[in-house]
């Protein structure tokens, strides 16, 4: 973390993995008694179709080597990724993260919600405090993200974060033996600051 404090010029940061506060959620480091959880749904073929990153099946084991690596990546200002909790029954419902680009003071912000959680507006709510730590504790001049063009449920909770639609990469990615067109939204911190 400290070189990534250095290069964004960033005074005061917290050398630990933050816990952010939402009305409902509670956005806080994983630890190894979230493993059962998120290889429960993660491994979700739904919700792995909808990345990707994730992989299926998502074997014993998996999750609790991912788990794992986080805190260094976090130490080493690569990323920050946190577990979204209820904030009320503390259940695990999914995870979001910001992968940092500091030479550029930007960030992408990648995330999943278990099936079970779809629809319930947690995306959205997390993605807006991840929005709100990006540019206020970190710094960034801008967050982006990409999506499936095919899962355009996505898009919205991007669009409803303050997100602007910035183009489509046609045949970007590939999934599942498959070409993926990726649809890639962004804010820089004075359209963020203005909302």
């Amino acid at each position: 973390m400290d070189a990534l404090r250095e290069i964004m010029g960033i005074v005061a940061s917290p050398r630990v993995l933050p816990v952010l506060l939402t009305p409902r959620l509670r956005l806080r480091p994983f630890d190894v008694g979230d493993a059962d959880d998120v290889q429960r749904l993660a491994g979700d073929f739904a919700v792995a179709d909808t990345t990707l990153a994730i992989p299926h099946p998502y074997d014993v084991g998996m999750a609790e080597r991912w788990i794992a690596t986080l805190p260094e990546e976090f130490t080493a200002g690569q990323q920050v990724v946190l577990a979204v909790g209820d904030r009320a029954t503390a259940v695990l419902v999914g995870a979001i993260g910001l992968i940092l680009r500091p030479e550029h003071s930007r960030a992408e912000l990648g995330y999943w919600i278990g099936r079970p959680f779809w629809g319930r507006g947690y995306a959205t709510e997390a993605a807006g405090a991840m929005l709100r730590y990006g540019f206020e504790t970190l710094g960034l001049r801008r967050l982006y993200a990409c999506h499936f063009a095919r899962n355009p449920a996505s898009g919205r909770v991007l669009e409803k974060v303050g997100m602007r639609q910035e183009g489509i990469a046609r045949a970007h990615a590939q999934r599942w033996n498959r070409f993926e067109d990726l649809v890639q939204y962004g804010i820089l911190r004075e359209e963020f600051d203005r909302r």
